[in-house]
């Protein structure tokens, strides 16, 4: 088990420093402006939430779409509970095992789980780069992502999930090689 929690509270964290006047900004997403982001956001933490807890349905069974959900008018305090009941759900321990769905897709419990928590942390960067705050991962994070990133970057590009992987030095700090692994320019502002 992953605990997703410091995630969670650090992308959380710069959520709630995003201003109204910064929701049209672009983001590392090429086809996301920022409010466009969070509204995924709240939609994927709603979606991974669901298939920890195997409840099967709309959720799970629907593929994320690109500016299919509206920003919901008060996200600043749905969304951050959405991260919080996520990480709630991955600390049963029954959340990573077996199999369950998400995206539409059947995949071990344990993929989703760290699925989710790239997703919690990738787009916890790309809000905080088109918001112009900082952005940092806890160690236990950063070990579980990065060899997932690593593997995805080996089997090419993922459509709607990573482009393809930027060349990043074996040394640079780790939040910039999970960032580049997936596609994303670590220097993007």
């Amino acid at each position: 088990m992953i605990d997703l929690s410091p995630a969670c509270r650090r992308t959380a964290e710069v959520l709630a420093r995003i201003a109204d006047d910064q929701l049209a900004a672009r983001t590392p997403c090429e086809k996301m402006r920022l409010d466009t982001l969070l509204a995924h956001v709240g939609g994927l933490s709603l979606a991974f939430t669901a298939a920890a807890g195997k409840d099967f349905g709309p959720l799970t069974d629907t593929p994320p779409e690109e500016g299919a959900q509206p920003l919901e008018e008060d996200w600043r305090t749905v969304y951050p509970a959405r991260l919080a009941d996520l990480a709630r759900a991955f600390q049963d321990p029954a959340a990573w095992e077996g199999m369950t769905r998400a995206g539409g897709f059947d995949l071990s419990a344990d993929v989703s789980g760290i699925i989710a928590l790239t997703e919690v942390v990738i787009h916890g960067w790309d809000l905080a780069r088109a918001s112009g705050q900082p952005y940092d991962i806890d160690q236990a994070s950063a070990a579980a992502v990065l060899p997932y990133v690593t593997a995805s970057a080996g089997e090419g590009p993922v459509e709607g999930l990573f482009g393809p992987a930027l060349p990043v030095a074996d040394d640079a700090p780790v939040l910039d090689r999970i960032i580049a692994l997936s596609g994303r320019d670590p220097g993007w502002g």
